[in-house]
């Protein structure tokens, strides 16, 4: 990342109450978080995405939660980069990933999709995958479900109580590779363990 550019954080997830507190939402969850604790308001409605511009430690940022569902999500953000002048380097983007456990934290210079259809859209509006990801473990449903009903479906009452854990260390990952990099970032948080249950 370029040391002065406006650097932008998609979090990634689906509007409206009925995906509210789902697995699939993390990704809004966690730039929910960035934005109450650096108070930062999504104050802005605009290219069909909620956004906020504030400052995170000494970094200004764009935060940015798309509202046009997650496979359709690359397109907001495209427009938001283009308007801001934002390059795909200066991206981070936030989401949730089942081959993950519950709780770990991987962070990802560029790269394919993972099958994440979000991503994938986000890759598609940008021409290539050169941004940074920050994929949040929501762990695989042990029992015979489908992976679409498993992401949409809420956190059970254990989860929900490492959530808070959860998305302050989300934060930190965040934090750390906007102020010390990507390198950094993966040293710090790809070998952590995940939370365990």
């Amino acid at each position: 990342m370029s040391e002065k550019s406006l650097r932008m954080i998609v979090g990634l997830g689906n509007p409206g109450d009925a995906y509210k507190d789902t697995r699939h939402n993390i990704g809004f969850m966690a730039a929910d978080e960035l934005a109450a604790y650096y108070s930062i308001p999504f104050d802005k409605k605009k290219f069909d995405a909620l956004i906020g511009r504030g400052q995170i430690e000494d970094r200004e940022v764009i935060l940015a939660k798309p509202q046009s569902y997650m496979n359709l999500s690359g397109f907001p953000a495209r427009r938001i980069a283009d308007y801001f002048r934002i390059s795909g380097k200066d991206i981070l983007v936030v989401h949730d990933d089942i081959d993950l456990a519950f709780g770990r934290i991987k962070i990802k210079e560029k790269g394919g999709d993972g099958g994440h259809k979000g991503v994938r859209s986000l890759t598609d509006a940008f021409g290539g995958g050169d941004f940074i990801r920050i994929r949040i473990g929501v762990g695989r449903s042990g029992k015979e479900i489908n992976t679409a009903d498993y992401v949409l479906g809420k956190f059970t009452g254990e989860e929900k109580k490492l959530l808070e854990l959860m998305l302050a260390n989300v934060r930190d990952a965040v934090v750390t590779v906007l102020c010390k990099g990507a390198k950094e970032g993966m040293n710090l948080f790809n070998c952590t363990k995940s939370i365990m249950i």
